[in-house]
């Protein structure tokens, strides 16, 4: 299904909000390297809160909802938390899914930029320490399968003109 609920032909390329060109990407590092720690943060917190709110829950049981109960406001205090750091989570994603860049791992901090080689959609991919976006792959494969990009679409434009 296309974002807009029809049906996509086998073959149609997908639709992504914008084609990175490998130097494009490139300039976008040093944001996404402040970002991707902010980002496993919150997702290593969410852990913790999911754990102690599921310690208080084995140990406490239905007894924890009661207004009265002595860690009642705690829980309440877990599930605000919990609710706040999805929420930034879930918008932080998404930004940059509107800009054609996908995470795809926070504890590798890899990620994906959508992009032309060959003339075909793929994913140019970049991992946390490396200088620059130099490989890519198909939007099928992996960070496994990926391989160097050519040095002449490293600046070419991935929109047509015409």
């Amino acid at each position: 299904m296309t974002p807009s609920g029809s049906e996509r032909a086998p073959g149609d390329r997908p639709d992504p909000p914008r084609l990175w060109t490998a130097d494009e990407a490139s300039a976008r590092i040093a944001d996404l390297e402040e970002l991707l720690p902010r980002l496993r943060g919150w997702v290593v917190r969410l852990r913790e809160v999911h754990e102690e709110n599921h310690r208080l829950a084995e140990f406490w049981g239905s007894d924890l909802d009661a207004p009265d109960h002595a860690d009642h406001a705690l829980k309440q205090r877990l599930d605000a938390e919990w609710q706040h750091l999805t929420r930034r989570l879930e918008e932080a994603v998404a930004g940059l899914r509107k800009e054609g860049i996908e995470v795809k791992d926070l504890e590798l901090g890899t990620v994906d930029f959508y992009g032309l080689e060959d003339g075909e959609i793929v994913f140019l991919c970049w991992q946390r320490g490396e200088p620059r976006v130099a490989h890519y792959h198909p939007l099928a494969g992996s960070f496994r399968t990926r391989r160097p990009i050519a040095e002449a679409a490293r600046r070419a434009s991935p929109h047509p003109r015409g």
